[in-house]
Formats: structure tokens, C-alpha cells, sequence
């Protein structure tokens, strides 16, 4: 996707104290990802709400999206355990403004739970008017199972059947207590006149089966009165597929491809979590009950601040959508992520091409950060590592042209994460890396650097006072606002430090 470049206007609006430059203003991108989450229920506008596993329901001129409630401490984290009580909703008809619907379900109403913090990834969808909201967690035998709350409004209040749809010791082969998870649906009328309703899940094993017209019980294939699970519908009534499927992890999602008109048309797709940790990968068919799936690329490779990733595409006004999550808010991580947004492209094929995660998100605007001479203020280019050790990045070099794409120099500048209020404030996002920030570190560095914390030291030494650049007022000096007096600088042309402003460098923002 294109990143909109503009030419950001430079306004002197007041002096500070003696020996100091003039502060200045510069225009900051005021929508960025994540699309909820950040200060979207507060009052005060201090709080975050922490939400993964994102899904998304269309619902005629409305965008619903759906995510649990990370609410992981951080000894929760240091143990890695999912803090999940409930199922949150946010609404938008442009997919710019967002509005928090409140929680849907909490875990607490659900009987067959083995407990109230394991409100697992969930899909919402609409059939004949009413609502099915279908979800994991741990049942009571210490299994994963499929669960199917109902509602009369896409906000919900759901209320739970009273048991599994899918009970996680049915499906087979048993590889895991967790297999049985991730569940996706897909509803479509094909061309004989006949609908059908599919449900989806699994991880490391993918399951799929149809469901009956009441939307809350699988549909037994050969009329046998059981349902069973084998490898095909010729056998049983959940079927495990796996031609095709490199690699499968977990978070299937089925889509398919509309045209003008609304009207489906060509393969169907399988976005699914690759490997660990997790990249965004995709395989076609053209008949979901056949099994014969046809991989078709890895499309996003693990991001740069969780471990895990789950996506949502859809269709909405003419654009393809692909929601995902990350751990890119302050405190973030893998047990406490997000939901992002990028818009998704097709080629003429059909096939997608690799791309990167989005600070700026399909509305917001990215800035260049230059010298008089030209060259760019970039980020050293590398490919976020497959391993958790190598994990959180705070080490990053940033520097002149150091970066290996276009991309690596593309930066969103937001408001200071220090104090939003202070116009002269700001904080410097890597575009391609969302969630590393361009930080000052004690030592005379300047790394790019994940807000592992949330806390106001690391706020401070992420947010910078813009002044009239001291050898060109056009243009702009950077103050630590963590270290002050410290100011930016290019030392052998790395990013650093310094406390001499005919040291300091002078930047230019496109």
C-alpha cells in the first residue's frame, strides 16, 4: 500500500527559557494504529484497553470489530497467562472513527467454562437476522472447546447455549489440549440455491465442518446420528484438511473475493497463522469441503512487538481490509496486543504480495526526516527474528540511509507520549516497525526501542521538544525531553546525543 507523504507545515509558537531555542510546532499524524484501544473508553484520556485476536462483521453500512480483553499483569506476562475476561466490540462507517460498544460476553456466564479468563479468539456472524457469536475456551475437562453465544444485536449482550458446539475431545486426531481453537465462519448461498454454513478452526490441525440451519450444532453429513471427525465429509462430519496448508498454525480466517455488485466470485481463501513466531500466510481452493488447498505466500512476516498475530479480512466500501494485532501500545506485548489495520491488494492473479505492518494505518500520514544535504533518517533494515529471545527490541541503530527499503525511512510523528497536551511535544514511530519509537537512551545513544513499560520514564525518553532548527529556523532541532539540554545529533552518521548545539542537528520534515 502507498503511504500518503505530505509536506508538513513548521509554525513558531512560542520561546522558552534562557539559552534555549524557539519551540515550534510541527503537524503530527493524528490517526495511527492501533485502531482501538488508545484512550478510545477514557474519560481521562490516560487508559488503555488491551485487545487481541481481532474479528471483524460487516453489517450492512457498519463495521463491527471484536476482540478479547487483554488484561494480563505483568506477573501474568513473566508467567505467560492469558488474562482474558471478556469479548469487547467497537463500531465505525469509515473505518477511521471508532466507537467502544462495551463488552459483549464476559467469561463468567459461560457454565461449561473451566474458568472466567480464557475468552479465547472469536468470530461474529449474522445469519436470518440474528447473531452468532462463536468463540473458544477451556472447558471443564481441560480441553479447548468451540463454544456459540446468540444475540439480537451485533453489541450484544450474547448469551451462551449452555455447552460446546464443539467439544474438544471429539475431534480427531488428539495432538493437543489445545487444538481446538480459532474458530472462523463462512455463509454463502452457491449457485443451485443451497446454503451453506461453514465453521472453521483449529491449531496445528485445521477443522471444518458445516453447520445447520439453527447456526448452534454441526450438521451430520451421512445422517448417522453422531458426529464424528475423520479426513473427509465422505467419513465424517468434521473434517481435517491439510493438502496445501504449509506450515498451519492457528488463526484460520475464510474469505472470498466480491465484485462490484457484492457477488462472490473465484477462489476461496484461508489466511492462517505460519509458523513461530507467527507470519501471515494464505492458501486458495475452490471447494472448502474437498480439502485441497493450494498455498499460495507468506504475506506478513512475525511483527516487531507480540509474538502471536491474528488477521480479519473483509470487504467494506469498495476496499479489502486486513485487520491483525500486535503489542504496539505502551506495556505492550504478546499477552497484551492490539488490533491494527492495513488495507490489502490484490493482483490481477489473485495472489498477494508480502507486506509490512503499519504504524500509520490507512488513514494517518507518514513523515520523511531529512538533513539540508538530503539524506534520510532511516532505521537499520532487518526482518523481525523467528526467535522470542531475540525480543524486545530496544537496540535498533538508526542512523543516515542505513535502512534496506523505502520503508525503513518512513516515520510517524504523533503527539508526546510524555504530555499529549504540550503542542511542542512529540514522539517519532518507525512506520514499518510499529512500536519501537525513537528513543533516548542514558548513555549518549539513540536506538529505536519498544515501550515494554508503559511507564513515564520510558514516555520521557520517547518524547522529543521541537525547536527552530538552531542552523536554519525552517527548519527543526530535537530536545530529549528525558535528558534536558541533550539534543539530537548525527555522530558518523548515527543518530546520538549531544549537549552542544553546534552539534545538534538541524532536520527537515516532508
Amino acid at each position: 500500500m502507498k503511504k500518503k507523504i505530505v509536506l508538513v507545515m513548521l509554525v513558531a509558537i512560542s520561546v522558552t527559557g534562557c539559552g534555549a531555542g524557539k519551540e515550534k510546532t510541527i503537524e503530527k499524524s493524528q490517526i495511527t494504529n492501533p485502531m482501538v484501544g488508545n484512550n478510545i473508553n477514557s474519560d481521562s484520556g490516560s487508559d488503555l484497553i488491551y485487545g487481541g485476536d481481532p474479528s471483524v462483521l460487516v453489517d450492512g453500512d457498519t463495521v463491527y470489530l471484536y476482540t478479547g480483553h487483554d488484561a494480563s499483569t505483568d506477573k501474568e506476562v513473566a508467567d505467560s497467562v492469558y488474562n482474558i475476561p471478556e469479548y469487547l466490540c467497537y463500531s465505525s462507517t469509515d473505518m477511521v472513527n471508532w466507537k467502544s460498544e462495551g463488552t459483549v460476553m464476559t467469561m463468567d456466564t459461560v457454565k461449561w467454562a473451566k474458568d472466567d479468563q480464557s475468552a479465547w479468539a472469536s468470530q461474529v456472524a449474522e445469519y436470518n437476522g440474528k447473531y452468532y457469536l462463536y468463540y473458544c475456551s477451556w472447558d471443564k475437562t481441560g480441553k479447548q472447546s468451540i463454544g456459540v453465544a446468540t444475540s439480537d444485536s451485533p453489541t450484544g449482550p450474547f448469551t451462551d447455549i449452555g455447552q460446546p458446539l464443539v467439544k474438544g475431545n471429539v475431534t480427531k486426531p488428539q495432538l493437543s489440549s489445545f487444538n481446538d481453537i480459532d474458530p472462523t465462519v463462512w455463509i454463502e448461498t452457491d449457485e443451485t440455491g443451497t446454503t451453506h454454513r461453514y465453521l472453521a478452526w483449529g491449531n496445528g490441525m485445521f477443522f471444518i465442518c458445516e453447520l445447520n440451519e439453527d447456526m448452534i450444532s454441526v450438521k451430520d453429513q451421512n445422517g448417522d446420528g453422531e458426529i464424528t471427525s475423520g479426513n473427509n465429509f465422505a467419513e465424517a462430519d468434521i473434517a481435517y484438511q491439510k493438502n496445501g496448508l504449509e506450515n498451519y498454525t492457528e488463526a484460520p480466517w475464510l474469505y472470498r473475493r466480491q465484485d462490484e455488485n457484492g457477488n462472490y466470485y473465484g477462489d476461496y481463501y484461508l489466511f492462517y497463522a505460519n509458523g513461530w513466531r507467527e507470519n501471515m500466510a494464505y492458501a486458495t481452493t475452490d471447494d472448502l469441503s474437498s480439502g485441497n488447498w493450494k498455498f499460495g505466500n507468506i504475506i506478513m512476516t512475525p511483527n516487531a512487538t507480540s509474538n502471536t498475530n491474528h488477521m480479519a479480512v473483509f470487504d467494506f466500501k469498495g476496499k479489502t481490509y486486513f485487520v491483525y494485532h500486535n503489542g504496539s501500545l505502551p506495556g505492550g506485548n504478546g499477552y497484551r496486543r492490539s488490533a491494527c489495520v492495513t488495507e490489502l491488494n490484490f493482483n490481477d492473479d489473485g495472489s498477494i504480495n508480502l507486506f509490512e505492518e503499519t504504524a500509520a494505518g490507512p488513514a494517518g500520514t507518514t513523515s520523511a526526516i531529512t538533513l539540508d544535504s538530503g539524506k534520510a533518517l532511516s532505521h537499520e533494515g532487518f526482518v523481525n527474528s523467528s526467535a522470542d529471545s531475540d525480543y524486545p527490541y530496544t537496540k535498533i541503530k538508526i542512523g543516515l540511509d542505513i535502512g534496506d527499503s523505502e520503508n525503513d525511512n518512513k516515520w510517524v510523528i504523533t503527539a508526546g507520549k510524555a504530555d499529549p497536551s504540550q503542542d511542542p511535544y512529540v514522539s517519532i514511530q518507525s512506520e514499518n516497525k510499529a512500536g519501537l519509537y525513537i528513543t533516548a537512551n542514558k548513555d549518549g545513544s539513540v536506538t529505536l526501542a519498544q515501550d515494554t513499560d508503559g511507564s513515564d520514564k520510558t514516555a520521557k525518553k520517547q518524547t522529543f521538544k521541537t525547536l527552530e532548527g538552531f542552523d536554519d529556523k525552517d527548519g527543526v532541532t530535537f530536545e530529549s525531553v528525558s535528558q534536558e539540554g541533550m539534543y539530537l545529533c548525527i555522530k558518523d552518521d548515527i543518530l546520538a546525543l549531544t549537549d552542544s548545539k553546534s552539534d545538534a542537528a538541524t532536520f527537515y520534515i516532508k
